[in-house]
Order: structure tokens, then C-alpha cells, then sequence
């Protein structure tokens, strides 16, 4: 019971300026768990937290936006969250904010009305939601100034802020070999063409074989350019992944392309996977264009 009541307890309400990242903010809570609500009206809340009983324990906590959209926010939040704070274990509360400049730019660029500004200058509405929110301000329990924070820097924040010391997302990687005569990957993130490599589709004996077959790889991988090219790539790889980590991609899709998909870039991919793999990554591999697969175009190289 203790342990449901501690997933019961787990709330943090986002609240600050309109362009601040509170939208950014709801969809990082909703990765790490959260059940999260947008726009909630502030009357609904202690009731909400109330039949919140049954809450599932398989979900880490609420997560709610609740801001001047709803015309009763300024005047009834204040008192309801001092009450909550009563509570055994009280909500969090986020206050988003940004510079008067950054937050002209976002809605310029996004072409949004701001709430506060719908027959007046975005920088009016701005200066009046500043002012009418520094009661609400003065409450919160965290407050992240976005203005200089890209995307994936606000995420890092808030994990810091709500989960301190929690691991970064895992990157999943798929690693793909195809023929560019069937097209590039539409999923694909990196592209490496392997067309320079010699083709084992002109030696009459291996042309019937793919490169799962040890004779093609033995011809591929053997050659000096490959065991360079190899090396090189690798090495790239492996200083690339842990950036793409670090920045919080949550997928990475590397496409190997030959000709036709069957020879080179298949015996290459198996290489590749082998030295990543080693290097502790891990990772799904699939050949689109090897007769057979379910995405191959089933023509001959």
C-alpha cells in the first residue's frame, strides 16, 4: 500500500510563460513515464489527484500543464497548490521561463498567438503574463529558464530536475545493407556507399552467392582497401554514437549501399556489426535487399 501511495504521490505541475517549453517539457515527463494531462483546468486538480487512487504503478507519476489558457488559473492555482503542499509528499511545481528576445523569436517563428496577446504586440502580452504569473513564480519548487537551451538540453534539464542520476535513454541502431538500385532507405540516417570496393558480382562463381556466403565475404573482406575502410569506419562509428547519445537520439539508422544489395554492402554490414558489437554496442542488422528478406525487390544483382 505504502509503495502505490508513493506512486500516488509522484506529481509535478508545469506551469510558467507561454513559449517557455512547457509542450517540450509534458513530452520529456511522458518518455520517462508520466501520465500527463495538457491544460488541465485548475478546479478539476484536487479531485483529479483524489480519484488518482487507482493510478496505474506501472506509470512513474502525473505530470500536468496547467497555465493562463484557462481564465481561472491567476486567482484559484495559488491557494489549491498551498493546500497540496499539505499533502504527505507534495507536488513539484516547474515554472518555465525565457527572455523577453527569445520568446519573440519562438512566436515568430512558429506563428502561435500568444494568449495574453490577441489584439496587442507579442511583446505586450509577454511583459503582462511576466507580471501576472510573479505570485505563481514565487511558489515553485524548480525554475528552468530555457532561452538558451536547444531541444535535447531542456530534456537533459528536466531529467536532471525530476530524475537526478538517471542513466541516458539507450540509442537504439539498426545497421542496413541495400542496393542503391532499389533505393535508398527512406529510415536512414548515415549513408556510406561501398560501390568503390570490387564487385564480386563479375567473378562467375560467386555471382549466384551473397554475402553471408564465406566465399564473397573471404573476397570482400580480404582485399586492403576493405580492411582499411573497415578500420577507418569503424572508428568514425564509434566516435559517433556516443555523440548521438549524448545529444538524446533515440534512433540510429546506418545504411550500407552497393549496387544491387547482395554482395558488397551484405559482407561489409556483417563486418561491421561484428567490430561494434565487440565495442559494446548493440544493435539490429538487416540485409533489405538479399532475396528471400521480406523488403527485397527479389530482382538479381
Amino acid at each position: 500500500m505504502a509503495e502505490r501511495q508513493q506512486t500516488q504521490a509522484a506529481v509535478i505541475i508545469i506551469t510558467g510563460l507561454s513559449g517557455a517549453g512547457k509542450s517540450s517539457t509534458l513530452k520529456v515527463l511522458e518518455d520517462l513515464g508520466y501520465f500527463c494531462i495538457d491544460n488541465l483546468p485548475v478546479a478539476f486538480l484536487p479531485k483529479f489527484l483524489e480519484l488518482s487512487g487507482n493510478f496505474s504503478p506501472t506509470r512513474r507519476g502525473i505530470a500536468v500543464v496547467m497555465d493562463v489558457r484557462e481564465k481561472e488559473f491567476l486567482e484559484h492555482f495559488p491557494p489549491i497548490f498551498r493546500q497540496l503542499k499539505n499533502q504527505q509528499v507534495p507536488p513539484q511545481l516547474l515554472f518555465m521561463e525565457a527572455s523577453d528576445g527569445a520568446l519573440i523569436k519562438r512566436f515568430s517563428e512558429t506563428r502561435r498567438r500568444h494568449p495574453l496577446a490577441i489584439e496587442r504586440p507579442v511583446s505586450e502580452g509577454i511583459r503582462a503574463e511576466r507580471e501576472l504569473l510573479q505570485p505563481i513564480r514565487s511558489l515553485a519548487t524548480h525554475i528552468v529558464d530555457s532561452s538558451r537551451l536547444s531541444v535535447h538540453q531542456l530534456k537533459q534539464q528536466i531529467i536532471n530536475i525530476v530524475s537526478p542520476g538517471e542513466a541516458p535513454a539507450s540509442l537504439y541502431i539498426s545497421l542496413i545493407s541495400f542496393g542503391f538500385r532499389h533505393g535508398i532507405p527512406a529510415e536512414a540516417d548515415i549513408i556510406m556507399d561501398v560501390r568503390f570496393l570490387p564487385n564480386p558480382y563479375f567473378i562467375e562463381e560467386l555471382r549466384p552467392k551473397t554475402g553471408l556466403d564465406r566465399e564473397v565475404r573471404d573476397f570482400v573482406l580480404g582485399q586492403e582497401t576493405t580492411r582499411e575502410f573497415i578500420s577507418r569506419y569503424t572508428g568514425l562509428l564509434q566516435f559517433l554514437i556516443p555523440e548521438y547519445r549524448r545529444e538524446g537520439k533515440s534512433y540510429l539508422t546506418i545504411a550500407i549501399g552497393c549496387t544491387g544489395g547482395q554482395h558488397r554492402s551484405v559482407a561489409i554490414c556483417e563486418a561491421l556489426k561484428e567490430h561494434l558489437e565487440a565495442s559494446g554496442c548493440r544493435l539490429q542488422l538487416t540485409h533489405r535487399d538479399l532475396p528471400g528478406s521480406p523488403t527485397a525487390p527479389g530482382g538479381k544483382q
